[in-house]
């Protein structure tokens, strides 16, 4: 992970010596301006006329529009009214990639105060959720260990063994209940990144490590109401434009967290504008 650039130039662990591991990550090239962007986008949706009598409508469809995007990102790209119809989510492959989506989404929201005082046991919960009923039950709900396979779409990022998983998931902890001033954009961004670099769960990866950053942006008060589903934008932008990305956060550099942070940035907005369409849907009467 990357938290402070070392004279090297990569990134010191979580764990390092440091008043603020996050406040070097704020300040990397770009990264203000990508920050100082969301805000401004997020601004924009909450300051919509509709959010002031329908903003629990808003929220709703988010979280639907941010599950279905997150499934398309790990290969299920369902029709949003096809996830809206649906029923049955654990017939085939794709199906349960879309209903462990929307499971973890729903539960995200009601782990907000457990996130600050214990984040790993929200993984644990997250992941229970999504695998739940598809995976064997003595690895649900747990990190891997050694020798034990992960399933989920290729990242292209070299995948660490289950002690490096443990040690990095320990120190992520660590960064996460410690005070930290940097924007809500880094630390979700960290969160993120991480969580799919390590992989530490033998499935659902994906969808645990969006729904972390969600609880990141929520918790936060970037985005308390859950409008701005940075899965819609990771979908948009594309899964190449995806892993590029996240090989740049895996690389630990300066310029790659940079890019990474950035990456994170435009998909936020992204979901932002998603949420504006569906705020004038609303205004029309057409939603």
């Amino acid at each position: 992970m990357s938290s402070t650039a070392g004279s090297n130039g990569r990134a010191a662990a979580p764990g390092a010596p440091t008043a603020d591991p996050l406040a070097p990550l704020a300040a990397l090239p770009g990264v203000p301006e990508a920050v100082e962007s969301v805000r401004t986008s997020v601004d924009r949706v909450y300051g919509h006329r509709i959010m002031r009598r329908r903003s629990s409508e808003v929220s709703a469809e988010a979280a639907l529009r941010g599950a279905r995007a997150s499934a398309a990102v790990d290969g299920a790209d369902w029709a949003l009214e096809e996830v809206r119809r649906r029923s049955d989510f654990g017939s085939e492959t794709e199906a349960r990639t879309v209903g462990a989506a929307l499971r973890v989404t729903a539960e995200s929201g009601q782990l907000l105060d457990i996130w600050k005082q214990s984040p790993l046991r929200v993984l644990a919960r997250l992941h229970l959720v999504a695998a739940s009923g598809s995976a064997p039950d003595e690895t649900v709900g747990r990190p891997r260990r050694p020798g034990e396979p992960v399933a989920g779409p290729e990242l292209g990022v070299e995948l660490p063994g289950a002690d490096e998983v443990a040690a990095r998931l320990d120190g992520l902890a660590q960064l996460l209940t410690a005070d930290s001033a940097a924007p809500a954009l880094v630390t979700a961004a960290v969160v993120h990144g991480e969580l799919q670099v390590l992989r530490p769960f033998g499935s659902y990866n994906g969808p645990v490590a969006r729904a972390a950053e969600r609880i990141v942006l929520v918790g936060s008060g970037l985005d308390p109401k859950a409008i701005c589903p940075a899965e819609v934008g990771y979908a948009e932008l594309g899964r190449e434009s995806y892993t590029t990305a996240l090989a740049d956060y895996a690389s630990g550099t300066p310029e790659g967290m940079s890019r990474w942070i950035a990456h994170c940035g435009r998909a936020v907005e992204l979901g932002a504008r998603e949420s504006t369409a569906v705020c004038e849907a609303l205004q029309r009467g057409a939603a």
